[in-house]
């Protein structure tokens, strides 16, 4: 390899590393179309069994997607459950997941993951993994929080640390 070719390498590995970065950063939130999802709704504690169309109408949303055999969603659980409380009456919180009943897995498998990972919030069920696809979340659990009006305002692929994800929901609250 001449040094041209390893040049145009590592400018092509720094812009992809780049935008990994800030994707996973949410750096390029914001900028993503708005989006319109319909999610059916469990029966469980802090949820009613039904629909619920994604992001909620005039409320600042924030999505959890996540599944019960993955371990860091069972981290990412303990930083929702201690932040719910906080806003409840400001946010919306929604967490979904899109594990196929059937098998080895019920829903009243969810329920009791639910419960054991002090689950109070709507949990939603998306099967076809459509709510996924539309966030182009390429992992678990993965967050996305929407402004009033529906636009995707951050997005964080992995567990978040408690402090960071209130400075985001303050970030957003203070603006609307």
């Amino acid at each position: 390899m001449n040094r041209r070719q390893a040049l145009a390498a590592l400018g092509g590995l720094g812009l992809t590393g780049g935008s990994i970065v800030a994707m996973e950063s949410g750096f390029l939130s914001g900028q993503e179309s708005d989006f319109t999802e319909t999610v059916e709704t469990i029966d469980a504690r802090g949820s009613e069994a039904g629909e619920i169309t994604l992001p909620r109408p005039n409320t600042p949303t924030v999505i959890d997607l996540f599944a019960t055999w993955c371990a860091p969603c069972r981290k990412q659980m303990t930083v929702l459950s201690g932040l719910v409380p906080e806003y409840t009456n400001r946010l919306t919180f929604i967490s979904v997941t899109n594990e196929r009943f059937g098998g080895t897995l019920t829903k009243e498998d969810v329920r009791a993951w639910w419960r054991k990972n002090d689950g109070d919030w709507t949990l939603g069920h998306d099967p076809e993994s459509d709510l996924m696809s539309a966030l182009n979340a390429e992992g678990l659990p993965y967050l996305a929080i929407t402004d009033a009006s529906g636009t995707i305002q951050w997005t964080h692929s992995g567990v978040i640390a408690a402090s960071m994800l209130r400075t985001r929901l303050d970030t957003l609250l203070d603006g609307t």
